[in-house]
């Protein structure tokens, strides 16, 4: 079995910088927000759910409006929970083909912006964290995505989670504050690793 090794990071931290290096280097990177958005437009189990639970009208001849969707569970505890547990277990189950169809791999990342609400940790040896400046998080999302600071900071605040499940998984902190070089740090962490 391969060693499965989580990145994640809050929004804007960086973590598709260093799943691209290593990506570069010949790992294989699971993107887990590409492939729940592809799940969600595949399952119509997913579809009647946010019609039923979320806005009738999330669902538009078969395309989530994924602005409406997103306007209303950031603002939305008990939607967000409901979206993260379906959308949740349905990605951890297409991790575990992904996983298993890679039996002969040493290593292999899976990039998550909610590895602990997701339960995700359950399913890795190891965990990169990639770590930046909230404002310079901020700002990044900012530009990146055309969001407002409010949107921005709703969603941080969504991630935002203490749980004791961080301290039981080794932790490998991969600073990108735009000042430090990022590939030595990923370079001196593969050497420890030995992946």
């Amino acid at each position: 079995m391969p060693k499965v090794i989580a990145i994640t990071g809050g929004i804007g931290a960086g973590k598709s910088v260093v799943s691209n290096i290593l990506r570069f280097e010949g790992f294989e990177v699971y993107d887990c927000d590409a492939e729940a958005k592809r799940l969600m437009d595949e399952s119509v189990e997913i579809h009647q759910m946010l019609c039923s639970d979320i806005h009738p009208h999330a669902v538009v001849d078969g395309c989530i409006d994924r602005k409406l969707v997103s306007s209303i569970v950031f603002t939305d505890v008990e939607k967000l929970t409901k979206l993260n547990e379906m959308v949740h277990s349905s990605v951890r189950s297409d991790i575990s083909r992904w996983i298993a169809d890679r039996a002969g791999v040493t290593a292999l990342f899976i990039e998550t912006a909610i590895l602990y609400q997701s339960r995700l940790y359950s399913m890795v040896d190891m965990v990169v964290e990639v770590i930046a400046p909230k404002e310079l998080r901020i700002q990044r999302v900012m530009q990146r995505n055309n969001m407002t600071r409010d949107e921005v900071e709703k969603r941080i605040e969504s991630q935002n989670v203490a749980i004791d499940e961080k301290k039981k998984i080794k932790t490998i902190n991969i600073i990108n504050d735009g000042f430090t070089p990022i590939l030595p740090q990923i370079k001196q962490f593969l050497a420890e690793s030995e992946v």
